[in-house]
C-alpha cells in the first residue's frame, strides 16, 4: 500500500492540506518549524508523525510556494531547523531537497517570527 503523506480533502481540516494520520496541517508544521521546532521535537510532541511525513509536508510546501511564501527565506529555503543529514539518511533521494535537509548544523528559527492565529 502506498501512503499519500499529504492529503487534501474539503471535508477535513476545512480543505487545508494535512499530514496523513494526524490532525496537523502543512501550515501548522511550517509554523512549528519557523518557531524553532526541529524534527526531533516534532516527533517527540507529535508521535503520530514520521520523518518521511514531515519531509513530504516540507516538499509539498516547496511545490506550492505561493501558498506558503511566508515560510521561505529569500534563498528559497524553509525558515527554521530542517532535517539533518542523519535524519534524512533513510529518505528517498527525491526528498533530500535544499531547504528541507540542512547540511551541517541546522539553522536557527527565523528572525522575529510572528505568532499566527
Amino acid at each position: 500500500m502506498t501512503i499519500k503523506w499529504v492529503k487534501v480533502d474539503p471535508l477535513v481540516m476545512r480543505g487545508e492540506p494535512f499530514c496523513y494520520g494526524t490532525r496537523l496541517t502543512v501550515r501548522q508544521l511550517l509554523e512549528l518549524r519557523r518557531g524553532g521546532y526541529d524534527p526531533a521535537r516534532l516527533l517527540r510532541e507529535h508521535p503520530e508523525l514520521r520523518i518521511v511525513g514531515i519531509a513530504h509536508a516540507y516538499r509539498y510546501a516547496a511545490k506550492n510556494r505561493d501558498r506558503y511564501r511566508e515560510f521561505f527565506e529569500r534563498d528559497g529555503s524553509l525558515i527554521g531547523p530542517g532535517l539533518s543529514a542523519e535524519e534524512a539518511a533513510l529518505l528517498p533521494e527525491d526528498m533530500r531537497l535544499p531547504g528541507i535537509v540542512i547540511a551541517g548544523k541546522p539553522k536557527a528559527a527565523g528572525r522575529g517570527s510572528k505568532a499566527s492565529a
